[in-house]
This record gives structure tokens, sequence and C-alpha cells, in this order.
């Protein structure tokens, strides 16, 4: 009878788990729109961050006013913009209630539940080398938000089991948005780098898309099967960079930009890569951030050389603390002199989930990839 009393509460607890599950899968909100995926995991630096180094020993953070001035809060949560960053902005086009994917920092204590639909891995300052950005201080390098996430991981797994957590995870979204570091916090600072004076650009670039595989790999084996990869985008263009080495007739630093093209180039053949590789099925998808930026309508904004906030000139590229801001936000492209307003996230978001060009995403946008 005992014997019999332990089967049959191990078939009411796998009954609960596939519950749970599935209710993860087809989960509604009140406006009736299901999610895409059940759960969206975030890796990268201050374009992606809602908070991570908050509490970290670093220059690197943004939990001040007037960051947030624009985030529905109205406060302060970590993120490097006046509002919602490029994550948010694809997290609410995938069915993501507002500010839901909680950053690592804040999700490590609590229940499981809390990770169910996925974690905010990203640190400003870091970088695809553990090196990058250390002369900021503090921040969590990819190798390290890997080493993060196979915690959540497990977490899951002791929550629901190997075979359920392995469904869900499989199903869910995987964002990484990382390597503008390596170059405007390691490459192009020689003056506590020596990367420059010893690679040049393409052998640079090669040493990045290397680490880069290896980390995407190390994911995959962590049961990741639907990743996003973003290029890097113009950073000759970012102000803190002109107000450096000043412009070329382009109105950007076009050495900087000219450096970061092998990189680019490269990401889109790693994954294709892996997409014909690797042994168990995965669908890795290319955002040509660069692409996007070259062809977007300016829209609202008319302003893309100069930060909306008020910096120091003799400190790092962030806002001043309770400094003065435009009135006109949606006008610019740079909230501080390296990171994107929310307008300007908000346009980039919006063609890598549904692409407007062929040459936005490689082979297809988000909306496809949630669909598989």
């Amino acid at each position: 009878m005992a014997y019999w009393l332990v089967i049959l509460g191990k078939l009411r607890l796998a009954a609960l788990i596939s519950l749970l599950v599935s209710s993860f899968l087809q989960q509604h909100f009140a406006n009736g729109q299901p999610l895409q995926v059940p759960c969206f995991f975030i890796f990268g630096d201050s374009l992606s961050d809602n908070g991570n180094n908050n509490n970290l020993a670093t220059t690197a953070k943004s939990n001040y006013q007037p960051y947030g001035i624009d985030f529905p809060t109205g406060r302060p949560t970590g993120r490097f913009t006046n509002g919602r960053n490029l994550l948010d902005f694809i997290a609410e086009e995938l069915g993501f209630p507002e500010d839901s994917i909680p950053p690592y920092a804040k999700a490590t204590v609590g229940p499981v539940e809390k990770v169910l639909k996925g974690v905010n891995y990203a640190s400003g300052a870091a970088g695809i080398l553990n090196e990058s950005g250390r002369t900021r201080g503090d921040r969590v390098p990819i190798d390290e938000q890997l080493t993060n996430h196979q915690k959540t991981v497990s977490r899951i797994i002791n929550k629901l089991g190997r075979k359920n957590a392995t469904q869900l995870l499989n199903k869910c979204i995987y964002s990484v948005a990382i390597g503008t570091n390596d170059y405007i916090n390691n490459y192009f600072l020689p003056q506590f780098y020596p990367t420059s004076r010893i690679y040049t650009p393409s052998h640079y670039a090669e040493i990045l898309l290397r680490k880069l595989s290896q980390h995407l790999r190390t994911l995959h084996r962590r049961k990741a099967r639907k990743v996003v990869v973003y290029g890097l985008g113009l950073l000759g263009c970012i102000p803190y960079e002109v107000k450096m080495y000043g412009a070329n007739i382009s109105g950007c630093v076009d050495k900087i930009n000219e450096a970061v093209m092998p990189f680019d180039n490269g990401l889109k053949s790693l994954v294709s890569d892996l997409n014909n590789n690797l042994t168990i099925n995965a669908t890795f998808i290319f955002i040509n951030s660069t692409g996007i930026s070259l062809t977007s309508s300016r829209g609202s904004i008319t302003v893309s050389n100069a930060a909306c906030c008020q910096v120091s000139e003799a400190s790092a590229p962030q806002c001043i603390r309770s400094g003065k801001t435009c009135s006109n936000r949606t006008q610019y492209t740079f909230w501080d002199e390296a990171h994107p307003t929310e307008t300007a996230y908000s346009a980039t978001a919006a063609r890598a989930y549904r692409a407007l060009l062929p040459t936005d995403s490689y082979p297809f946008d988000i909306q496809r990839l949630a669909q598989l």
C-alpha cells in the first residue's frame, strides 16, 4: 500500500509540474494577448542593464536622477537612459508586462517563481573580455553572467525537474548584446590597454569573435535554443568618442567605425556557423544595428551629436547627479554622452523585432524567432 501511495504522489507531482510549465507556455494577460515565449534571458552591458550595477563599486552606474525621468515610475532604476532601454522594448514586443524581467541582483533572493519568466544579467561596462571596462570599477563580464545564468538554470531544474525545465528553457529567447566596451573601454583606451598596439582591428575582431563563440556555445549547452545576437552599431558616432578623438567630415570618428566593422561582419558569419554546426538544433539570429542606424527615418529626432542631460567635462560620459536635462527629449538620439534615449531605443527595437528591410536581421527577425 505504501508503495502505491509513493507512486501516486510522484504522479501527482509530475502532473502539477506539467501544469505549471503549461501555464507559462500559454499565459495570457488582461488584454488577451499571449506571451510569445515563456521567458526572456538578457546578457550584455549598459545598453541592456536594468539595475545590476546599482550596488557595485563602479562609476558605471545610473541609479540616480535624472536617469529614469521618463520611466513609468518616474524614478531611476539603474537603466542608462531617460526611460526604457532596448531590451525593455523587445520584452514588450514579446508580450511581457512592463518591467517584469528582474535584474539578477534582485532575482537571487526570494521564490524561484521570480525567475521563471527570465532574468536580466547585463552589467554596465561589461565586455566579452574580462578585462574590458576595468577602469570603470566593478562590473559583471559575460563570463560571470553565464555563471550566474547557470545558477538560475539549476534553481529552475530543482523546481520543475530536468525534463520540464528543459522544455521551458528551450522555448525562451536569449538576448546577447555585448562587445561595445571591448572597443570604447579597451581597444580605444591606449593609455590603459595595450590591445590597439598589439592587434590590428581584424586580429582583435577575431579574438573577440572566438571568445564570443565560446560564450554562445556555453549558453547553448545550458538549454538555449533561440538566441538573438546584436551588432555593435556606429560606436564612432557616440558623442563622448567624438569629444575624445574629434569628428571627421562624417561627423563621427571614422577610425572607430572602421575598426568595429570586422567584428560586426564576423558576427553574421558566426551566427551562420552556429546554426549549421551545432549538433543539437538551435537558431541564432543577428541584428544589424549599424544597418538599422544608417537606414532609419529620423522621425522626431533632430539632435544626434549631443547629450540631452548635463555631463561633466572632466568625468565619465554619464549625467551629472540631479543635473539639468533638455526639455525636448524625444528629439535627441543620445541621453548622456554614451547611451541612447528611450526614443532612439524604441526605433531600433521596432526593427529588431519586425524587420523593415532584409538587411535588418539575419536569417530573420525576432518575431519569426519567437514563432519557432
